[in-house]
């Protein structure tokens, strides 16, 4: 279904290369779009200068999981909840876990439309089954945006929670929009450099920071670090990102990953487990919650 997109603009420019060109708002890359253009998430598309969401209601992966699958260890422990995800993300990480439906050449034939509403009937039907609510999950649910907010309001309003696994690379406006929604986020924190995310990741690091501070003051968050071997894995460095998770709350849970190859990523080993180990010793000496996964 074609479901125009919410946060974007239509560009003031009248030159005649840039008639209906519009400009993406929910996340820091901003994509100019022309006609016909899709932005690098490869969910958003200009159609005669109004951008739509292609992804709205397409989903490709549905599942009852266990809530500290998410991964959440703070919230609800031993409850399921509902994951559901659709397909696109605005990062392009080359270690993507979840490539194939976040990095798709065509998200759609992975996909089946199922509106908030099923969705909706579906979580309160699996609730004899334990389900809480609904996480949005599997690939970058920022770029899902329209359906998460749509199928937010009304899992609120059957009495269900609400989750979110994201990068947090969403602009402010929208995410103050969402939060008052959502009852608990895992937000990746790829690295606690600037440098790393704009290579790596292609986004920055102050932009996830931000959705850090403003969502622990709406709702319980959770961080995840994937541990790449030379890229990310130094004790100075987790110190930094764990001291400075601490001056917001020393109870932040934070689970250490460890990093197998994937995706574009195959030609570095799986982190040692050792440094997973060490991390989490460093990790610890300022938050009370670190966790390691994978190891």
């Amino acid at each position: 279904m074609l479901h125009e997109a919410d946060f974007y603009e239509v560009s003031l420019d009248r030159c005649q290369e840039c008639i209906d060109t519009v400009i993406c708002r929910l996340c820091p890359h901003a994509c100019r779009l022309k006609d016909g253009q899709t932005g690098r998430c490869g969910t958003r598309t200009n159609h005669d200068g109004r951008l739509y969401a292609d992804n709205y209601a397409m989903v490709s992966s549905l599942a009852l999981d266990p809530i500290e699958k998410k991964p959440l260890k703070k919230f609800m422990p031993g409850s399921s909840i509902l994951s559901v995800g659709s397909y696109g993300c605005n990062f392009h990480c080359s270690f993507c876990q979840n490539h194939e439906i976040a990095q798709p050449a065509n998200g759609h034939t992975l996909c089946r439309e199922i509106s908030p509403d099923e969705l909706v009937e579906k979580a309160i039907e699996l609730q004899s089954r334990g389900n809480i609510g609904l996480a949005y999950t599997y690939n970058e649910p920022i770029t899902w945006y329209e359906t998460v907010l749509d199928t937010a309001a009304l899992i609120r309003h059957n009495g269900l929670k609400n989750v979110m696994v994201t990068n947090g690379f969403i602009c402010e406006q929208p995410l103050r929009k969402l939060l008052p929604l959502i009852d608990a986020m895992n937000i990746d924190l790829k690295a606690f450099d600037n440098d790393f995310y704009y290579k790596k990741a292609g986004g920055n690091l102050e932009t996830v920071k931000n959705t850090i501070k403003l969502a622990s003051n709406h709702c319980h968050i959770e961080v995840t670090t994937l541990v790449i071997s030379g890229l990310n894995d130094s004790p100075e460095q987790m110190a930094q990102e764990a001291a400075w998770l601490a001056e917001i709350s020393p109870e932040i849970p934070l689970h250490i990953s460890r990093f197998f190859p994937q995706y574009k990523m195959l030609d570095r080993p799986k982190t040692p487990a050792a440094v997973i180990y060490e991390l989490q010793a460093v990790a610890s000496k300022y938050l009370r919650h670190v966790y390691t996964g994978n190891v």
